[in-house]
């Protein structure tokens, strides 16, 4: 079992390196194809496109796992909040609304009992 680990691990590294090196290449020719002639920027090394890759990645494509997106969150959320009592759904409801700043629903009122909707309304909330 073990040789295989050592073939495999080197050739897993390669490989990485190469998809890296891909894609810096692939941002530097785009850039240098696009950007130049149609606004006058100038053209980018490989070494900067590798770092404008880098730098968009970490702003607008995460670093793996989302968190609550995808099917499986919801199922999983849709068969918690069917396991609950009635009261439950609304007290999870209301605190979602607290802390997200939704206030009050459609047709409640923010003066009703119970309603934790925060310090508009409320002078002691302040204090």
């Amino acid at each position: 079992m073990k040789k295989k680990w050592y073939f495999w691990a080197p050739l897993a590294v390669v490989g990485l390196l190469l998809f890296v090196a891909a894609g810096g290449e692939i941002v530097r020719l785009l850039w240098n194809g696009l950007l130049p002639p149609l606004f006058g920027w100038r053209q980018v090394t490989f070494w900067q496109a590798l770092g404008l890759l880098a730098l968009c990645r970490i702003l607008f494509g995460g670093w793996g796992s989302h968190g609550g997106s995808g099917p499986k969150f919801r199922r999983r959320a849709a068969d918690r909040t069917e396991a609950m009592t009635p009261e439950e759904r609304e007290r999870v409801r209301q605190g979602t609304r607290d802390c997200c700043g939704f206030g009050a629903s459609a047709g409640e009122s923010a003066a009703q009992p119970g309603n934790l909707g925060g310090a508009a309304g409320n002078p002691d909330a302040a204090r």
